[in-house]
């Protein structure tokens, strides 16, 4: 077995291993799932058909035992093929979150938060582990801060240990 060969069997190795941890539910918004289907899309019908490509054009090339091209191309379709798969089982775990405006925070959830001691108010929404980005202010169900929100109600305060020490926030508003 040569190093491509060893690679591309790891690659599908932890890519089962990520398919078989992950078994929680993975929420994404309406807009995630189809820029993710469309993702899957594209890789399945357009990214496939040009590393196949890339793999003919470089064994063409001669001994495939040192064979820079050849290798890097079995790589980068070991890596397509586990972004598909990652993408079938998380899209096939998908629970839509729609955008709620209710009493208690969920997934989906935009609300307003007041850190102690702290006279500047943040805004946030919650959304699934997939689609978190704090500079956008959308924070993940699973993260501690998300955790400790779900369930909560306008007034409510929670408290959430950081390498830095136990932070309270109080939810202002929820949208």
């Amino acid at each position: 077995m040569n190093s491509c060969q060893l690679s591309a069997m790891i690659l599908r190795i932890l890519a089962l291993k990520h398919t078989y941890m992950s078994n929680e539910t993975q929420y994404l918004t309406s807009e995630k799932f189809a820029e993710l289907n469309k993702e899957l899309d594209h890789l399945k019908t357009e990214r496939r058909k040009e590393v196949a490509e890339q793999l003919e054009y470089s064994k063409k090339l001669g001994d495939l035992s040192e064979n820079a091209e050849y290798h890097q191309a079995r790589e980068e379709q070991a890596e397509v093929e586990d972004r598909i798969s990652r993408l079938e089982q998380l899209l096939k775990k998908a629970v839509i979150a729609e955008k709620t405006s209710g009493e208690i925070v969920a997934v989906g959830t935009t609300l307003r938060l007041q850190k102690e001691g702290d006279n500047k108010s943040y805004l946030y929404t919650i959304v699934g582990s997939e689609e978190a980005d704090m500079s956008q202010g959308k924070i993940s169900n699973l993260s501690p801060l998300g955790s400790a929100l779900l369930g909560r109600k306008q007034g409510d305060t929670v408290s959430v240990q950081t390498p830095k020490g136990t932070i309270t926030y109080t939810v202002v508003i929820i949208k």
